[in-house]
């Protein structure tokens, strides 16, 4: 599951939240990865060693692996899952390209680029392949979203037709189907708005609306990925620009929290609990991270500094407790 937003404040800092929906138990922690980390891919092929700092959550399962993270020049990411489109390329076919597993693209994108620019070029000249999950113990099919200082917002997906690159304009993005498909179905709503429905005369019946928010009438309210790109998109399309860093903070949990899955409300063929395990959101422009936790609705903060940025190792701030 998962979504994922990215939007402005009136200061032009661009942020960008998620929700963290999983039905595996997981104990990510909040991490930073400083300039010139090394690490070694899944596949044991080569040794990389990173330009930028990188603060993120993710868990260290022989490296840190981010599923969302900002590096030092403000490029942030995260992967979501997109099962029944993903499709990765095999390792034997890969040539002379670089082979990034899909769980460690965030690392290799945010350790490497400066802007989503960058990283569109850079994805093109690798292979994406799967390698098993650590935590599912099967290969997790995913797709991306990033975005930068500047606001510019790009969806990465790699299917069997291949590695595409979607510009996002409306900062969005949940699970299945893909990119396109989900700007498409956007059109069925475009009758959505925040104004109350007017006074209706049917022949010589004059009918009142039912209190507020008549407008937002058909806005889908279940937990599938096209409902919940639908209410995100609606919301973020619709709520007033904030003014400051901490109401822009703020602005992102109010948004995420209308996408939230509370624990019971989806349940997978496996029998257990599909829900948000945590939710996050931070600001491009100085680093900052804010995040709470299914069973902790406090919010706790980590800054990307210097001082973490010039050390030596990756290094954990604090653990998302379950």
């Amino acid at each position: 599951m998962c979504t994922a937003i990215a939007f402005r404040s009136r200061q032009g800092d661009s942020l960008f939240g998620r929700t963290m929906d999983f039905s595996h138990p997981i104990s990510p922690s909040v991490y930073v990865t400083p300039r010139g980390y090394v690490w070694t891919n899944r596949l044991r092929t080569i040794r990389l060693r990173s330009r930028y700092g990188i603060l993120g959550i993710g868990q260290d399962l022989e490296g840190v692996l981010f599923a969302d993270g900002v590096n030092e020049r403000g490029l942030s990411a995260a992967a979501l899952y997109f099962p029944g489109y993903a499709a990765y390329d095999s390792p034997d076919t890969a040539g002379d390209a670089l082979v990034i597993a899909a769980v460690e693209l965030n690392s290799f994108l945010l350790g490497m680029c400066a802007s989503v620019e960058q990283a569109a070029a850079l994805v093109r000249t690798v292979r994406i392949v799967g390698t098993e999950d650590p935590v599912t113990h099967d290969v997790a099919p995913l797709h991306w979203i990033l975005t930068d200082r500047t606001g510019q917002c790009l969806v990465i997906e790699k299917t069997a037709g291949g590695l595409h690159l979607h510009e996002n304009p409306i900062g969005v993005l949940t699970n299945s189907p893909d990119f396109p498909w989900h700007m498409t179905h956007l059109r069925s709503f475009v009758q959505l708005r925040p104004e109350q429905e007017e006074q209706a005369r049917w022949g010589n019946m004059e009918l009142e609306p039912f209190g507020q928010g008549g407008g937002t009438w058909g806005l889908p309210g279940d937990f599938t990925p096209p409902s919940r790109f639908i209410r995100a998109a609606y919301l973020k399309g619709h709520i007033p620009a904030p003014e400051t860093r901490q109401e822009a903070m703020m602005v992102g949990f109010h948004i995420l929290e209308n996408l939230s899955i509370p624990r019971g409300a989806v349940v997978t063929s496996r029998g257990t609990d599909d829900y948000t395990q945590y939710t996050a959101v931070l600001n491009t422009a100085d680093g900052s991270y804010a995040v709470r936790t299914y069973e902790d609705g406090r919010i706790r903060t980590a800054r990307l500094t210097e001082q973490a940025l010039s050390g030596s190792k990756a290094a954990c701030l604090f653990a998302l407790e379950r």
